[in-house]
């Protein structure tokens, strides 16, 4: 039972930690016009987020040691809970951005420490953490599905269409109210881990996690606009969004089980990326959106559980992923916060998404090489961490 509900509480944590950014994101057209602002400027209340979650991520480990995992993580529940509300009581630029960077912090926060929470709670089954990933998409997938519906049937009501998903936040602490109360978890007597920033891996680790995220986070943010420009309606452009995200939940599900069992994750990351170079590849032509999106999906729904999962499978304590995984988000959400930003600034220099495109490709051919690259196995990482 206590298995279970630990299971639970890992799910509804999960599930908050995209809905302030993908309701954000099947909206971006509107806000632009709604509000009266560029695309760089649009693209800020996706980077911001996402810039949060790199460059507070190494103070999880820090609360963490002070007050608990289980506490830090509601705390976070919290934060996201919070901006998340507050985007109800204004449609304001300023407000927007404020509350993309409290949510951002909020969620620097939990993406760690869920990775540590998977580690100490099921230390034996790292591809626990396909359930993690899923349950994040799912999130995803709700906010930007259901962000438009919720607009058009409240009268075209930004603040109630973004703030509606703190219903989310509200579940999560209620669940997680019951590991702040254990007092068994409130203390963490453990020796502090410092980030292993000498460590090769965990550098190739980083890097490839930024490169990945600069990808999901600029088509997260973009899929939609590109596909208006390429003379969709506005329903058909969100509901890309959409597809994009739904088409992750199987294969988040299936790849880490596939890695288990075939024990070769560097054949799955490069031949997920390939998919992500196909669907961009399509783009660029101009084929139909939806076998591009489809392609794009699928790419990422793997390569984002494949990202979370190295740190845990590579790593001996909970304590250890949690820096590990810090060290790959903080360096690798910084990397990725710049994705849909340079999207939107060179489509505000160009005056289409041609060369937006473009970059997209160089991107995904760089992460390949970095893939190629990496290093596999535990005994690196032993001889690495003695040293």
């Amino acid at each position: 039972m206590k298995k279970l509900f630990s299971l639970f509480a890992l799910c509804i944590a999960a599930m908050n930690l995209r809905p302030m950014i993908t309701s954000v994101a099947s909206l971006l057209g509107t806000i632009q016009s709604h509000l009266g602002i560029n695309a760089l400027t649009a693209s800020l209340l996706t980077t911001l987020p996402v810039l949060c979650m790199g460059i507070f991520s190494p103070v999880a480990t820090v609360l963490s040691h002070r007050i608990g995992l289980e506490r830090t993580i509601f705390f976070s529940l919290f934060l996201i809970t919070l901006a998340t509300v507050l985007r109800g009581s204004d449609s304001s630029v300023m407000l927007l951005l404020v509350t993309a960077l409290v949510g951002g912090i909020g969620i620097s926060l939990a993406g760690p420490m869920l990775s540590s929470f998977i580690k100490k709670y099921f230390p034996e089954k790292p591809d626990i953490v396909s359930i993690y990933s899923i349950s994040m998409t799912i999130g995803a997938a709700l906010a930007s599905g259901f962000t438009i519906p919720v607009y058009t049937h409240s009268e075209y009501n930004l603040p109630i269409a973004l703030s509606c998903w703190a219903i989310l936040g509200f579940i999560a602490l209620l669940a997680w109210i019951a590991f702040v109360r254990n007092k068994h978890h409130q203390t963490n007597a453990t020796i502090r881990q410092r980030l292993p920033i000498a460590n090769k891996k965990a550098i190739q680790f980083t890097i490839f996690f930024g490169l990945m995220a600069s990808m999901f986070y600029s088509i997260t943010s973009w899929i939609s606009p590109i596909a208006l420009s390429f003379g969709y309606s506005r329903e058909s452009s969100a509901m890309f969004l959409t597809i994009f995200t739904l088409i992750q939940i199987p294969i988040a599900f299936l790849v880490p089980g596939s890695v288990k069992r075939s024990g070769k994750p560097k054949l799955l990351l490069v031949l997920c990326s390939l998919s992500e170079l196909i669907g961009v590849g399509l783009l660029l032509f101009q084929f139909p959106m939806l076998l591009a999106v489809l392609f794009l999906g699928i790419g990422a729904g793997g390569l984002f559980p494949l990202a979370l999962m190295l740190p845990i499978s590579e790593t001996k304590t909970a304590e250890e992923a949690g820096t590990w995984s810090a060290m790959s988000q903080m360096g690798g959400y910084v990397m990725g916060a710049f994705g849909p930003l340079l999207i939107g600034w060179i489509s505000d220099q160009s005056g289409n998404f041609n060369s937006s495109i473009f970059a997209m490709l160089i991107i995904i051919m760089v992460m390949i090489g970095v893939q190629v690259s990496m290093t596999m196995g535990k005994k690196d990482t032993e001889v690495q961490e003695h040293r």
